[in-house]
C-alpha cells in the first residue's frame, strides 16, 4: 500500500517535472522565435512619411499635415529629470522588475476594484513599449499574453536605458506628435536635453490621455497632470519639494505656431507635396506654396460678405479661386465654411459654367474671320430641335458680336456655334485647356452646358489674359516650364474687347472697378448655377455660387452675388497693392492706344478671305 503511493506520488512528480520542462522549453522557444522575427529598433523607425508644413509665397506656414516624428533620444543624454519624470507616474518599479511587474498589476486591480472604473494601470513601460511597437490596438486576454511575452523578451534583449530609449522615442503625446524629440519641439520649442523640470512633468503627464492633457487645448487639466507628476518625482526621490513647488507653474508658449491640419488649398496641393516628399524619414519638410496668405485672407472676406449680403436669394455655398495668368494659384476658398464641409467646390464640384463657356464659341468664330463688330441675325434658331431663347424671352434685334457676347445672348450665341460647327468649338476649349468632357454634336454646349470645374474654367480665362495657352493651375513653385503656344494677337485682342464689354456695358457691370476689367457672367438653367470668371491687372478670378443639392437659387445670375463677390476680392486686392495696376476703363476700344505693347492691330482682312457662312451670317 505505501509502496503504491510512493511510486503514484514520483509518477505525479515526473510529470510535473515534465509539465513544467515542457511549458519551459516552449517560452524559451517562443521568445527564440520572437528574436528572430520581431524587429528590435521598430520604435526608433521613422514614420512611413514625414510631416510636411506648407508654406505661403511670402514663406510663412500655413498649415501641417500628418504625424511628426524626430530622431531617437538617447537616454544618457537627457537631463536625470526627464526620464525620472516617465519613470515616476508610468512605472515606479521599472528598473526592479523583469517587464512584467506582478506587484504593481496587483495593486492597480485592486484599485480599480474598490473604485468600480479604472483608475490605474497595470502595464509597464516595457509592456506599452511591447504593444506600441509590436501589437494592434486589441484588448483582450490574447494580446495581454502576447504584450507580456514581448516585454520579457526585450527585457532579455536590452538594457534598461535601451528600453526607456525606445519608449520615449515612440509615444504618443497627441496633434499628431511621435516621441520626446518631437514633443519638445512641439511644445515648447526647444530639444528634450533643454527641458526644464516642470515642462518635463507636462510631457510626462500627457501619456496617459494626450488629447485631453494636450496643454495648449487643455492647460488647467494639463498643469493639474503635471502637479501629479512632480509629487510622484518626489515620492521617487527624483527631485526634491522645493524643486517641485518651483517647477508647478510652467509657462506654456505657443512654440509651434497653431497651424490647421486642413484648408481648401491645402487639401488641393498636399497629395502633389507628399508625392514629392514621399518615404520614411524624421522631422518635417517644409514645402514652398503659392499660396499669398494676404490675397487668401480677402478671398475669404469677399466670400464671407457676399454670402451675409445674399439675404433671401437662397444661396447655400460659394468658392473662389485667383491665379495669376501663368496659372499660379494663389487664392481658394472652396465653401461657405471648411469645418462644416471640406469640400472643395473650386476643385472637386463638376458644375455647368453657363455662358461663361461662350467664350470658346466666340473664339471659334474669331478664329474663322468673324470680328466684334460684326452683325448677327437676332430670330430664333432650332438646331436638331433645340429652340434657345434668351434671358428676357423670345427672340430680338440683330446685334454686333460684340454686343452680344456683352449682354449674353443665347439665340445670336446658338447660331455663332451652328456655323463654326461643334468641333471648332471644342477645339477652342480643349486649345485654352478645357480637358472636361465636351460633345461636339450637342448644340446646347453653346450656353454651357457640360460640366467643369471652377479651377479649370478660370485656367480657361488665364489663358487669355496671359496669351499662352493652355494655362494648367500649379500651387508648388514650377522648375521646369510647361510647353505653351502663342495666342493670335489679334484673336486675343478681340477677345478682351468681347470681355471689357462685358464688364464695361453688358450682364457684368456690377465687377466694374477703377481700371480695366474684362470678364464673363454665367446663369445656368433655373438658377442653379452662377458664375462670374475674370480678369484685371495681373490677377485671374473665378466665383461660383449655388446649392450643394442643385437645387435653385432666387433668381440668381452670375452678373449679380458672384460679380460682385469678385468686384469685391479685387478693389481690396488692388488698395493693398496686391494686383499690378492697369488703365482706366475704355469703353469699345477694339485697339489699344498707340504705344501699349500688349497687342498688335490685326493685319486688314481682304473680302476673298472672309468665309461664306460669316458673309450670310453677319451680312458681310
Amino acid at each position: 500500500m505505501i509502496a503504491e503511493r510512493l511510486k503514484a506520488g514520483l509518477i505525479r512528480h515526473r510529470l510535473l517535472i515534465g509539465a513544467a520542462a515542457g511549458a519551459l522549453l516552449a517560452v524559451v522557444l517562443l521568445l527564440a522565435w520572437l528574436g528572430s522575427n520581431l524587429p528590435i529598433s521598430r520604435a526608433l523607425e521613422p514614420l512611413p512619411s514625414r510631416a510636411i508644413v506648407l508654406l505661403d509665397a511670402q514663406g510663412k506656414p500655413f498649415a501641417r499635415r500628418g504625424a511628426y516624428k524626430e530622431a531617437p533620444v538617447v537616454v544618457r543624454t537627457l537631463p536625470p529629470y526627464v526620464p525620472a519624470a516617465f519613470v515616476a507616474i508610468e512605472d515606479r518599479r521599472f528598473y526592479h522588475h523583469l517587464g512584467i511587474d506582478l506587484l504593481g498589476t496587483a495593486r492597480a486591480a485592486w484599485v480599480n476594484s474598490r473604485a468600480h472604473r479604472t483608475v490605474q494601470g497595470g502595464s509597464t513601460i516595457t509592456q506599452q513599449l511591447a504593444k506600441n511597437a509590436f501589437l494592434g490596438p486589441e484588448r483582450s486576454l490574447r494580446r495581454k499574453g502576447q504584450e507580456a511575452l514581448i516585454a520579457l523578451w526585450l527585457e532579455l534583449r536590452l538594457s534598461k536605458d535601451e528600453i526607456l530609449a525606445r519608449y520615449l522615442s515612440s509615444i504618443y503625446f497627441g496633434d499628431g506628435v511621435y516621441g520626446l524629440g518631437a514633443a519638445a519641439r512641439h511644445y515648447f520649442g526647444k530639444p528634450p536635453e533643454r527641458l526644464s523640470i516642470g515642462e518635463a512633468a507636462i510631457l510626462a503627464g500627457m501619456v496617459k490621455a494626450p488629447v485631453d492633457l494636450d496643454p495648449v487645448d487643455h492647460p488647467a487639466a494639463a498643469r493639474r497632470r503635471a502637479r501629479l507628476v512632480l509629487e510622484a518625482m518626489v515620492e521617487t526621490k527624483a527631485i526634491t519639494r522645493a524643486q517641485a513647488e518651483a517647477a508647478a507653474d510652467v509657462a506654456i508658449p505657443p512654440a509651434r505656431a497653431a497651424l490647421p491640419v486642413g484648408g481648401y488649398f491645402a487639401d488641393w496641393i498636399s497629395p502633389q507635396v507628399k508625392s514629392a516628399f514621399d518615404g520614411a524619414a524624421y522631422g518635417e519638410v517644409r514645402a514652398p506654396t503659392t499660396l499669398d496668405s494676404r490675397l487668401q485672407r480677402r478671398a475669404e472676406q469677399a466670400v464671407a460678405r457676399g454670402l451675409a449680403e445674399a439675404g433671401r436669394a437662397r444661396i447655400g455655398q460659394a468658392a473662389l479661386v485667383a491665379m495669376r495668368p501663368d496659372g499660379r494659384v494663389v487664392a481658394m476658398v472652396g465653401g461657405r465654411d471648411y469645418r462644416r464641409s471640406p469640400f472643395n467646390r473650386a476643385v472637386q464640384a463638376r458644375r455647368q459654367p453657363g455662358s461663361a463657356f461662350k467664350l470658346f464659341v466666340y473664339l471659334a468664330a474669331l478664329r474663322d474671320g468673324a470680328t466684334p463688330e460684326n452683325l448677327v441675325v437676332g430670330d430664333p434658331v432650332t438646331i436638331g430641335g433645340w429652340t434657345p431663347s434668351n434671358y428676357e424671352g423670345g427672340g430680338g434685334r440683330d446685334l454686333t458680336i460684340r454686343d452680344a457676347f456683352a449682354q449674353s445672348n443665347n439665340i445670336i450665341a446658338a447660331r455663332v456655334y451652328q456655323q463654326a460647327g461643334g468641333p471648332e468649338v471644342v477645339r477652342a476649349a480643349r486649345d485654352l485647356g478645357i480637358v472636361s468632357p465636351l460633345r461636339e454634336d450637342d448644340a446646347t454646349l453653346a450656353l454651357g452646358t457640360a460640366e467643369t470645374s471652377l479651377l479649370e474654367l478660370t485656367a480657361a480665362y488665364a489663358a487669355v489674359a496671359s496669351g499662352k495657352m493652355p494655362v494648367r493651375p500649379y500651387g508648388r513653385p514650377r522648375t521646369t516650364p510647361i510647353a505653351t503656344a502663342d495666342m493670335d494677337t489679334a484673336e486675343r485682342a478681340a477677345l478682351y474687347d468681347l470681355l471689357g464689354a462685358v464688364v464695361e456695358e453688358g450682364t457684368g457691370r456690377a465687377a466694374r472697378l477703377p481700371q480695366r476689367a474684362y470678364g464673363k457672367t454665367g446663369t445656368t438653367q433655373d438658377y442653379r448655377d452662377a458664375v462670374f470668371v475674370g480678369f484685371t491687372g495681373d490677377l485671374v478670378v473665378g466665383v461660383w455660387v449655388g446649392n450643394d443639392d442643385h437645387s435653385p437659387m432666387n433668381r440668381v445670375v452670375g452678373g449679380g452675388p458672384p460679380a460682385r463677390i469678385w468686384r469685391d476680392f479685387m478693389a481690396s486686392g488692388l488698395k493693398a497693392g496686391l494686383i499690378a495696376r492697369d488703365r482706366p476703363p475704355e469703353p469699345r476700344v477694339l485697339r489699344p492706344p498707340p504705344g501699349e505693347p500688349e497687342f498688335e492691330p490685326p493685319a486688314p482682312r481682304r473680302e476673298s478671305h472672309v468665309p461664306k457662312w460669316l458673309r450670310r451670317l453677319f451680312g458681310l
